[in-house]
């Protein structure tokens, strides 16, 4: 399991979480600001089988270009 982290810029955020909505991620969704766009954006959290990533991330390059990306590995993953 991976944890896909994708900052987007606020101008292209809804494209982007309605293409990954139609298949089938679950997405949590946070305002964020600076660091990496430095201007308004949102900070995407989505939890992907590694099978599923590249369509994940390719989703995202597609809909909303020069977002920032990073996959981190996930030890553990439970829904309580």
């Amino acid at each position: 399991m991976k944890l896909a982290v994708f900052v987007i810029d606020n101008n292209r955020v809804d494209t982007a979480v309605d293409a990954l909505v139609a298949q089938g991620f679950r997405i949590t969704r946070l305002a964020s600001t600076g660091g990496f766009l430095r201007r308004g954006s949102t900070t995407l959290f989505v939890g992907v089988e590694e099978s599923d990533l590249e369509r994940a991330r390719n989703t995202v390059r597609d809909k909303a270009p020069g977002s920032f990306f990073i996959a981190i590995d996930l030890e553990r993953h439970e829904r309580l």
